[in-house]
């Protein structure tokens, strides 16, 4: 099973809910690129490993303010749940399915 793919994610935020699409290549070597959009911008992911169907990446958040996203999340299938750690604000559970 590749964690490859694009998946359609919301992010439950202090602000909201936020929609975006998350874009995971796996390299094939236990570390993947990509990176994640939605309506505060884009963000390269950096960081990304993979193992078995887990993937943990970091992204650097400049909107609303600078700060290191920590991010895992495991793939099953077409579907894909995790948490994204945002420092101070603690971790916001991530959920969405292959688009």
């Amino acid at each position: 099973m590749s964690v490859s793919g694009t998946f359609d994610t919301t992010v439950k935020s202090p602000m909201g809910d936020q929609s975006g699409k998350l874009t995971i290549e796996d390299n094939g070597d236990g570390t993947f690129k990509g990176n994640m959009s939605g309506g505060l911008g884009s963000m390269d992911i950096e960081e990304g490993t993979v193992e078995g169907n887990t993937v943990k990446w970091k992204m650097n958040m400049t909107v609303p303010m600078p700060m290191t996203l920590d991010c895992e999340a495991t793939v099953d299938g077409d579907a894909i749940t995790g948490t994204v750690n945002a420092g101070a604000f603690g971790a916001m559970p991530l959920s969405g399915v292959r688009a």
